[in-house]
């Protein structure tokens, strides 16, 4: 078990900069086994959803290297459709080597994916949109077989609800698919047009990225690149949402602004002062001055407030000068972190989809245990602004998604080991 020591009471002050998006990277590390030829992503993070998605990479027959920040992937070789229980157990994007492997080997087997526990997260998009290109489904206990002894065709699908994962793995099909697909109700959130280009990069033909509609045309192969990912807009959140809570002033660099507009926003109506640059932001806070509450927020897909910036908003207005609340209109789970900012002193009830805060809390130390990654982070930020030393268990679910958000925070004046 895995323990963050945090002792709240200090300001940030200095500048950070994200590392590149685990929720590009994830994709983007499936996507390779489409290419004839190495790709080279760069500056990948070293986060334990990377090391898991290597060690499947691995286990079905692709080549991994890592040269520093780099890594190099060559999947020539012949591949293999069974994807160990373990490394699909590890995590939620292991489904996304559903469509890359059907393609490449004809027939590919996952066991259901884990993750955080968020509540249902039903696989039923995926399945129903490459059943629509051409797959024979097979559900077989926590199992799905998918065959395409014949490859994958052309369709016009429309997904139920814009599911990034979905969007991901049905474009990822298509690529690869005889004829025209149109991906209709797909999701626009960054990420989905960052592995666009990237696929675009390789020879697919592609169109209306980041938009509801993709138009993708087939290509029997694509080829190795190199490609650097987008930054992670959601760890750049959770620095603005740190510099809230703590107080001080920190500058956010080399994420562009717009990625996380409706988080920002949040926080100006909050009083936290921001500074706008082209591809930077500078917030300031004075912690004497209590932020302000009787904010109603909907997490819902893009481009509306980001539900994993959820947890970390809930942080945020803890300690403002009213109450507020936050629906999440995507996982029924969002909120598990509320007993842990309870045991911090915080009056605050989960109800389902929603968490309701009466703010002016006086938080203080206490022992608390993350219950997943967004989850994790928010109780550490609200942590930051608590009087005495908060013991942070099960921190293990942070090192999915940052590489050291301890090592990050202590390095602008948080004091965090």
């Amino acid at each position: 078990m895995q323990t963050i020591i945090i002792t709240g009471g200090r300001t940030l002050q200095g500048a950070i900069c994200p590392e590149t998006a685990k929720n590009s990277v994830l994709p983007l590390l499936a996507a390779s086994l489409l290419c004839q030829g190495t790709v080279r992503l760069r500056a990948v993070p070293r986060l334990a959803d990377v090391e898991t998605s290597i060690a499947l990479l691995r286990a079905v027959g692709a080549g991994v290297q890592r040269c520093g920040s780099e890594l190099l992937l060559c999947a020539e070789a012949p591949l293999c459709g069974q994807i160990p229980a373990p490394l699909s157990g590890a995590m939620r994007s292991s489904v996304f080597y559903l469509a890359p492997l059907l393609c490449r080997v004809g027939s590919v087997r996952l066991p259901l994916p884990g993750g955080c526990r968020l509540g249902p997260r039903p696989v039923d998009i995926h399945l129903a949109g490459l059943a629509a290109l051409g797959a024979a489904v097979e559900l077989e206990g926590d199992a799905v077989t998918l065959r395409a002894p014949g490859g994958l065709h052309g369709a016009d699908f429309a997904l139920r609800l814009p599911s990034v994962g979905a969007t991901l793995t049905l474009m990822m099909a298509a690529c690869c698919a005889v004829g025209t697909t149109v991906l209709r109700g797909a999701a626009c959130e960054p990420e989905v047009a960052d592995t666009a280009r990237f696929l675009s990069q390789c020879g697919a033909q592609i169109q209306g990225a980041g938009t509801p509609t993709l138009v993708i045309q087939g290509a029997e192969v694509l080829h190795g690149t190199a490609y650097t990912p987008m930054p992670d807009r959601i760890a750049a959140a959770t620095y603005a949402a740190a510099l809230a809570c703590a107080g001080g002033e920190v500058s956010i660099a080399r994420c562009r602004p717009a990625y996380y507009a409706a988080f920002l926003s949040f926080l100006q109506r909050c009083g936290v002062e921001i500074f706008f640059g082209a591809d930077s932001v500078t917030l300031r806070r004075d912690p004497a001055v209590p932020l302000r509450g009787a904010q109603s927020l909907c997490a819902n897909a893009w481009p509306a407030f980001a539900t994993d910036t959820a947890p970390l908003a809930a942080a945020v207005l803890l300690c403002a000068d009213a109450p507020s609340e936050i629906y999440d209109a995507l996982f029924a789970r969002r909120f598990a972190c509320a007993a842990g900012f309870a045991a911090m002193g915080a009056a605050c009830s989960e109800q389902g989809r929603r968490l309701q805060m009466q703010g002016g809390a006086q938080l203080h130390g206490a022992e608390v245990s993350a219950p997943d990654l967004r989850g994790g982070a928010a109780l550490l930020l609200a942590a930051l602004a608590a009087e005495g030393t908060t013991l942070l268990h099960d921190a293990g679910h942070l090192a999915r998604g940052y590489a050291d958000l301890p090592g990050q925070l202590a390095a602008l004046g948080a004091d965090v080991r």
